[in-house]
């Protein structure tokens, strides 16, 4: 976990000190979204479908390049024959995550790398060290559609492939 708190510190510090090389024109956006994502690997064995939703802060940090922070809620629907044994029907989660994303022509189309941690809501649930690389495109209605692949690692990894569906507040 302090390595997770270190590295957000350092990408934090990084992305304010590369601030003052950027356009005074260009300002920051908030974003608020829906999470959807299909469990892969081993979790896909007891999980069937997440859904959530998040906020986003994009912080422009150099030409077509953002520092971007984000926070949210996923529940991971548990599959029903784990539900009839007597499992909870879902498992919630808190992800917590600072990164990078690129427009690749300067608008429009965009890579990004996330980092940072997964807080269990279960009692005894831990904390999942959390990497989230994705592609996506952000149109000029204010709308965003990306896809990422998500993992979370804690005594083993949680997998998933998820789309964020998102409207931009500038």
């Amino acid at each position: 976990m302090k390595k997770v708190l270190l590295a957000l510190l350092v990408l934090g510090v990084t992305a304010y000190s590369s601030f003052a090389q950027t356009s005074k024109s260009e300002s920051g956006k908030f974003s608020i979204g829906v999470d959807a994502g299909i469990p892969t690997g081993s979790a896909s064995d007891f999980y069937n479908f997440g859904i959530g939703g998040s906020i986003k802060y994009d912080l422009p940090i150099a030409t077509s390049t953002f520092f971007t922070i984000s926070a949210g809620y996923t529940a991971l629907l548990v599959k029903s024959e784990f539900k009839n044994a007597g499992f909870k029907s879902s498992n919630g989660f808190i992800p917590v995550k600072a990164g990078l994303k690129y427009y690749f022509n300067g608008e429009g189309f965009f890579g990004e790398g996330q980092i940072g941690a997964a807080f269990s809501t279960e009692s005894g649930g831990g904390t999942a060290f959390l990497y989230a690389p994705g592609i996506g495109y952000t149109f000029d209605s204010g709308f965003e559609a990306g896809i990422r692949y998500e993992g979370w690692s804690h005594d083993g990894t949680i997998g998933q492939v998820a789309l964020r569906l998102a409207y931009y507040f500038k």
